[in-house]
């Protein structure tokens, strides 16, 4: 069977494939919420693919695939699948070194606002992050220095007036005085809105931003508002790990058809249990098995995410919050009292309205 052949037979259903060179190493795999339709693209329109997808299709000569029931469940399996085989055509999730963090760092008694690929332990500086785009990370920090101008180009800040200050792009800190004041109020400003405990200076940007449309400065309105859009990034990615540190049990449940629906336990970036469930199926039965699951769960203490655990827990958090599912956070201390009751009452709610 020719692959044009081979595509026709495809589901229209979610999962994973894997395609293959002529030495029948897996070149590349990608995840799809129909198969058949991801996969035929690759043979339709061939001139206006990116140039990775021709190569990776001029060494196409046979491909695997598996099937899932959700397209989040494909998402995690491609995941999983990259990270262990390291497809050739797969750049993303496979080099550790595509994370970065954002770090308060100190120098000579002062912080700067850096980089690093690394968390260095009890260092003293201040790290954010893991994040997956280096280019987002790299965007807010230059973004938030010409923003306020605290692109000071004397790493010490100290000795005299920098370059960076005679350009107008250094508010002086390098000289001393209230400027000093100034640097400090504006890195205090951003650990406190990287904690989430304040937005001021995106208020303080927004601000900038409209003043500069105002004065038909559309340039410079427009790199305010590129800047905004770099924080904001970051600022999801901190969502995302703090949320996933709380280490919570979480039970969603997913229709899949008029008759059928997922259910997942979630923990954390893991997946302790799925099940497919016929609607027809006793929901009080069900309720018990996912009961007594979720009694046996040992509760544990909130982790930290780890730059290998970044992939699964961005799944894990968009799926939760698009709107393809529904879910329940059951609290550690009502599996602490064996609280039942409320349990089950929880998880009656979510699976009547599974719909």
């Amino acid at each position: 069977m020719n692959l044009k052949e081979k595509v026709k037979s495809l589901p229209l259903t979610p999962g994973v494939y894997l395609m293959k060179d002529s030495y029948g190493h897996v070149i590349y795999v990608g995840k799809a919420k129909s198969l058949k339709k991801r996969v035929q693209s690759y043979f339709q329109h061939s001139k206006a693919h990116p140039q990775k997808v021709k190569k990776m299709v001029s060494n196409l000569t046979d491909f695997d695939y598996l099937l899932t029931d959700t397209e989040f469940e494909a998402f995690l399996l491609e995941c999983k699948l990259i990270k262990e085989i390291k497809p050739h055509f797969n750049k993303k999730m496979k080099n550790p070194q595509r994370y970065t963090y954002l770090v308060v760092k100190k120098v000579e008694g002062k912080r700067i606002l850096e980089m690093s690929h690394s968390i260095v332990e009890n260092d003293g500086n201040l790290y954010f992050g893991p994040f997956i785009n280096k280019n987002t990370v790299e965007n807010a920090i230059n973004g938030i220095k010409e923003a306020f101008k605290i692109s000071c180009s004397n790493p010490s800040l100290k000795n005299g007036p920098c370059l960076n200050y005679s350009l107008g792009l250094c508010i002086g800190m390098c000289q001393g005085g209230p400027a000093v004041d100034d640097y400090n109020r504006i890195l205090d400003k951003i650990i406190a809105l990287l904690n989430g405990a304040d937005t001021e200076i995106l208020e303080e940007i927004q601000q900038k931003m409209k003043a500069a449309a105002e004065q038909f400065q559309f340039e410079a309105a427009a790199k305010y508002r590129n800047i905004l859009d770099a924080i904001n990034a970051l600022l999801y990615k901190e969502q995302v790990i703090e949320f996933t540190e709380e280490n919570q049990h979480i039970v969603v449940v997913e229709s899949i058809s008029e008759s059928a629906f997922k259910l997942f336990l979630i923990k954390g970036n893991k997946v302790l249990y799925s099940e497919k469930i016929n609607n027809h199926q006793n929901p009080g039965d069900i309720k018990q098995n996912l009961s007594t699951y979720l009694k046996e769960s040992p509760i544990n203490s909130p982790m930290v995410v780890s730059k290998e655990e970044l992939d699964e827990a961005q799944i894990i958090y968009s799926y939760l919050k698009s709107g393809n599912c529904r879910y329940r956070i059951i609290p550690d201390d009502w599996l602490e009292s064996r609280n039942t009751s409320i349990i089950d009452s929880v998880l009656e709610e979510l699976l009547i309205g599974k719909s």
